[in-house]
């Protein structure tokens, strides 16, 4: 439909953009971000519905659209609720105390601790996730010392790249690659075929960091601190997510079922573990929906929002000029341009765009805009999920200023990761 250039496209466009710029802005004026989110991505299709309708044009379609974006949004956000649940089951189960406890209680030096935390985020992230690794393993750098700038701000970078770098060669590993990997763009054991550009080019930005870092031991008097342990089932926890994972995996890949469908079946199995301990005990210690209670629903909106705000653009046609970027600049190039553009606007839009116009490219090309969008946010501090919450939570000390003073590393990551790409799929024909 030629919606583009009517009163109401050009309407959605602007609220876009006018919203996206209160959810940039979300410090500046203190509104969580999720609401500007769903007000445009709910308006934008109100507006186009009324145009639609006081023109006497075929409302079917919109119907249309609208459902078939409602499952690719469920979709999402019933894998996320999932995830976020076996992560807050964990935190219960004091899984991350104990880690926190056995990394501080070691006598490492500040420069072995940074090593520890980024390797950690980097293999936590593809199974938990980049935002969810980050607050944990920030938290930790604070427990460690939270005076020390030259350990702290090198740190933090450190885990917010590593977070962002692991998450991208695995589906569960940032909302990106679940969108590309659920819109069938690739198969899910190719996704591991980023792994050598997504960890070469954190180990790099890790080096010329690591360079910063005192390379002493922090003061730490385990006699003053209390050990940390596991309870009781938190073993347990963690192998039942695991093997939720692998259902999501099996039931996409063999059975072409959502893989929310294996998710929402690994909750099951989280729920009724939760009742036979409680009556082996004999008593109501923990509950799953107390787990899910806990979920940052927020984050979960946040997604409805903007995704449903793209999918008013897509069908207003505004991204039909997105795909004709593409066709003038080259996959390539247009995929490498992604990643900067998600370090100032979030990688979710962005994929979300990307996906909404389509263009054509092959498998290669698909894993390409994966790897730049998931780790081109870690160029600036607000570019990505992970960076954002770690200045949250480092209020003070990890801040966009003391973040860009070593945005260079950052950039020699990148240009690292997306040269090794090109090594593995044009130099050396790696499929």
């Amino acid at each position: 439909m030629q919606l583009t250039f009517t009163w109401a496209g050009i309407a959605c466009l602007i609220i876009f953009i006018i919203g996206y710029y209160f959810i940039a802005a979300e410090d500046k004026y203190h509104l969580n971000k999720t609401k500007p989110a769903i007000f445009i991505g709910t308006l934008m299709f109100i507006i186009l519905g009324a145009y639609l309708f006081l023109n006497n044009q075929y409302l079917k379609l919109l119907e249309e659209e609208v459902k078939s974006l409602i499952e690719e949004i469920a979709e999402i956000i019933f894998f996320l609720m999932v995830a976020m649940t076996y992560i807050e089951a964990l935190i219960e189960r004091n899984v991350f105390n104990a880690l926190k406890y056995k990394l501080v209680s070691k006598g490492y030096t500040y420069r072995k601790l940074f090593w520890l935390t980024g390797l950690l985020a980097f293999f936590i992230s593809p199974v938990a996730d980049n935002l969810t690794t980050a607050l944990i393993l920030s938290t930790v750098l604070l427990t460690i010392d939270n005076k020390t700038p030259n350990f702290l701000v090198p740190g933090a970078i450190n885990i917010v790249v590593a977070a962002n770098a692991g998450g991208a060669f695995s589906p569960f590993g940032d909302i990106t690659t679940l969108m590309v990997w659920t819109a069938n763009k690739s198969p899910f054991i190719d996704f591991f075929a980023l792994f050598p550009a997504a960890f070469l080019g954190w180990l790099v930005n890790a080096y010329l960091l690591s360079r910063f870092v005192p390379n002493i031991a922090p003061s730490f008097d385990a006699s003053k601190q209390k050990e940390e342990k596991i309870y009781e089932g938190g073993k347990l926890v963690i192998f039942l997510g695991i093997f939720t994972i692998f259902c999501a995996v099996i039931m996409h890949s063999l059975f072409e079922l959502p893989a929310m469908w294996g998710m929402i079946f690994g909750l099951s199995l989280l729920s009724l573990w939760t009742y036979f301990y409680n009556r082996k005990k004999g008593k109501k210690d923990i509950n799953v929906f107390f787990y899910m209670s806990k979920i940052e629903m927020d984050t979960l909106l946040f997604f409805f929002g903007i995704l449903a705000a793209v999918g008013a653009l897509h069908f207003a046609g505004w991204l039909n000029y997105a795909a004709k970027l593409y066709d003038i600049a080259g996959a390539s190039v247009s995929n490498i341009g992604v990643g900067f553009l998600s370090a100032i606007v979030d990688n979710v839009p962005v994929m979300s765009a990307v996906l909404k116009a389509n263009p054509n490219m092959n498998m290669d090309e698909w894993l390409l805009v994966t790897l730049t969008a998931g780790i081109g946010g870690s160029l600036i501090s607000f570019g990505s999920a992970a960076g954002v919450g770690v200045m949250g939570k480092m209020r003070g000390i990890y801040t966009f200023s003391s973040h860009m003073k070593y945005a260079w590393t950052i950039l020699v990551g990148y240009i690292i990761s997306v040269i090794v790409w090109w090594l593995q799929f044009e130099y050396f024909d790696f499929y």
